[in-house]
């Protein structure tokens, strides 16, 4: 992150002395394609037309960047829509304030030579788990969408291990895989693997990847521009692919792995070019769908859970 912090500082520098107010983000994990916008909008200078000075944090723990958020230690985190609604029945001070990926990314992975052809065949099988809650709410809603029980298969933590689990035949399934980088990951292992996708079987769509602030510190106008910016950087990754990955890329020598290079053509057509707009009806739909389960108690309205800061009065 030292060549993003330096471009950044060489940016703000090479422009009219104006005031710029500064934010600070956390990502969800280290930086990968996923990061794109952010990385491209501090690159080509879109942060500091915006006069935003913007620093680009990554946790140690992925649990943190929420709570990170809430406390106010950072102005913006990014999370996960369903994660977003377990932190706030949990009462942390947040918001969904931007979208940064709208599909969903986890899915179901296996092994497509491996003994899982048919959803059917998961039965009696040994399913994976990365991380504990709305990945096991979403593997039992895609058991019962066909017709299976809770404890018709054999659910393991297998934490990060995703794909040696698979090739291990640890598990026959894994709820957690990422479509664009465990699949890709097999690929490069010699293995090929499946998905199935839980918006295709029972569970309702939401937003993979989002920015959540604290509402009650947060500066709405300075992330309307955050939001903005990379909106601009978004629509320069989608007109030029190629010249974007290689400005995404120089940023760091660990981004230039092959598995990059594959998960980036998976990744860049599915940012949000409209970041700050929000879909009320899918927030609302995962909320009920979480309390369907018994996860939550449900009923939180749509504006205790995310908000348009385009809309937000100062």
């Amino acid at each position: 992150m030292k060549h993003l912090l330096t471009t950044s500082i060489l940016g703000i520098l090479a422009l009219p002395v104006q005031a710029q107010d500064r934010l600070s983000i956390m990502l969800d994990w280290f930086v990968n394609p996923n990061h794109a916008p952010i990385v491209l909008a501090q690159e080509l200078g879109y942060f500091a037309e915006a006069g935003l000075e913007v620093d680009i944090a990554t946790p140690s723990d992925p649990n943190a960047p929420p709570r990170m958020a809430a406390a106010g230690r950072v102005d913006l985190a990014i999370s996960y829509q369903p994660q977003l609604h377990l932190s706030r029945h949990d009462d942390l001070p947040l918001r969904r304030v931007g979208t940064l990926i709208a599909t969903p990314l986890t899915c179901l992975a296996v092994l497509a030579d491996g003994p899982i052809q048919s959803f059917a065949d998961l039965h009696s099988s040994k399913v994976g788990f990365a991380v504990a809650g709305v990945q096991e709410v979403m593997l039992e809603a895609m058991l019962a969408h066909h017709g299976l029980a809770p404890d018709d298969v054999e659910r393991i933590n297998i934490g990060w291990s995703i794909s040696p689990a698979l090739m291990s035949a640890q598990v026959e399934g894994v709820i957690g895989a990422f479509r664009n980088f465990e699949l890709n990951q097999l690929q490069l292992e010699g293995t090929e693997g499946r998905c199935f996708y839980p918006e295709a079987e029972g569970v309702p769509s939401y937003d993979e990847l989002i920015y959540v602030a604290n509402p009650d510190t947060m500066n709405a106008d300075a992330i309307a521009r955050f939001l903005d910016a990379t909106a601009k950087a978004t629509n320069f990754i989608l007109n030029q692919p190629e010249h974007a990955w290689k400005i995404f890329s120089s940023t760091a020598s660990e981004l230039q792995s092959e598995l990059n290079v594959m998960a980036w053509a998976d990744t860049w057509p599915r940012f949000a070019t409209r970041p700050a707009a929000l879909d009320a009806g899918r927030y609302a739909r995962f909320e009920a769908f979480l309390a369907q389960q018994g996860v939550t108690q449900g009923g939180l309205p749509v504006d205790a859970l995310a908000l348009d800061v385009t809309a937000v009065t100062p």
